[in-house]
């Protein structure tokens, strides 16, 4: 290879590595940012930062996300909620502030504006994990999209580089249990920042996190990164969850997580659970999760568990599902309830969130009982 070309590949190569480094870097305002190696091993080198930091600060790192499509962002007064979701026509978004923290607000999206007001047609492909550390221990963990600008209230935050994901994974699902960590702050920020690595060792640390001998309460947040995050192999954790895990109150919490997933199963395995479960309380939070749903095969489904399960328990709960469908679907359904079912208490429950409804139709039929 000629000199001239030596050189011109040596000045490519040196701004591509300057490229990923660039790209690593936070857009952190207001705090002063000194960047070094991740250090190995990791979670030794990491504890000793924290362990020597003599007042509040910061410690971050940027891995690969789960979902590009996914703001993880601080938003404005304008701020709308969608299905439970963040929307903003203006995409991501304002400064974070870190200092205090108002927590992080997650969106789905399919453009967002760039400093410069350029227009990305896709989301950023990795994530900013933050660590705040108080006392020389971590007091809370934050994830944040790549492209969101973070406001660091004056605390220096210690920028590692090229931490490698799986070490990353390791070192939070320690933190997932930690001592003195009583309204489980750390250990919530910890699996939301596994759950959100683009990485498959994510799914291995949310099936330990979800195993039995964990805390419940762990088991259960772990549950809906499950069904929300970790696309097909989160859905056939849950499914083995709802058959074999001894504890109610995890299944019950994976139902949930179930009616967050996205694969195509999901709603013939909410019928099922539905429809034949053993336990009465489970049949019932399935119902209502199917409920959010909607859909003719929604509303049909929970009217025939009204008709069907032989536990009462669980047809007010269908009723009260029914209540929870859109009123072009529900009030009619509510009414015939009202009106046929068998079952005194059943009727009962339908006429009190009929009379909840506010509809006119619930007005009609109300006229006409008491006419009689």
């Amino acid at each position: 290879m000629s000199m001239p070309f030596k050189l011109i590949a040596s000045g490519l190569t040196i701004s591509a590595l300057a490229a990923v480094a660039a790209a690593q870097q936070p857009r952190i305002e207001n705090g002063a940012v000194t960047a070094q190696p991740a250090g190995s091993p990791f979670a030794q080198s990491f504890r000793s930062l924290v362990s020597s930091q003599p007042d509040v600060a910061w410690i971050g790192y940027s891995v690969p996300v789960s979902d590009g499509e996914r703001v993880m962002c601080c938003f404005d007064s304008g701020t709308t909620f969608v299905n439970g979701m963040v929307s903003n026509a203006s995409g991501c978004c304002g400064a974070c502030r870190l200092e205090p923290s108002n927590g992080t607000s997650t969106s789905t999206r399919t453009e967002s504006t760039t400093p410069a007001g350029v227009v990305k047609l896709e989301g950023a492909d990795r994530m900013v994990v933050l660590y705040r550390i108080a006392d020389r221990k971590i007091d809370r963990v934050r994830v944040f999209s790549e492209d969101c600008r973070l406001d660091a209230g004056g605390r220096p935050v210690h920028w590692l580089e090229n931490v490698r994901p799986a070490d990353s994974i390791a070192l939070l699902e320690s933190l997932t249990t930690v001592e003195g960590d009583l309204k489980g702050r750390v250990a919530d920020g910890a699996i939301t920042a596994i759950a959100l690595h683009g990485d498959p060792s994510a799914d291995a640390s949310l099936e330990r996190l979800v195993a039995p001998g964990q805390p419940d309460a762990v088991r259960k947040k772990v549950t809906f990164w499950l069904g929300n995050s970790r696309g097909r192999r989160g859905f056939d954790a849950l499914r083995r969850v709802m058959r074999d895990d001894p504890s109610i109150e995890v299944r019950k919490a994976a139902i949930f997580g179930l009616s967050q997933s996205r694969v195509p199963e999901t709603f013939d395995t909410l019928v099922n659970i539905a429809r034949s479960d053993n336990e009465p309380r489970l049949r019932s939070e399935a119902l209502f999760w199917l409920a959010q749903k909607a859909g003719q095969k929604v509303s049909a489904m929970i009217a025939d568990r009204i008709d069907q399960d032989p536990d009462t328990e669980v047809k007010k709960k269908a009723v009260f599902a029914l209540s929870q469908l859109p009123k072009d679907e529900g009030v009619p359904l509510l009414i015939k309830v009202a009106r046929t079912n068998a079952n005194l208490e059943v009727r009962k429950q339908a006429m009190f969130w009929l009379g909840q409804s506010k509809d006119p139709r619930a007005v009609d039929f109300f006229a006409d009982v008491l006419s009689k």
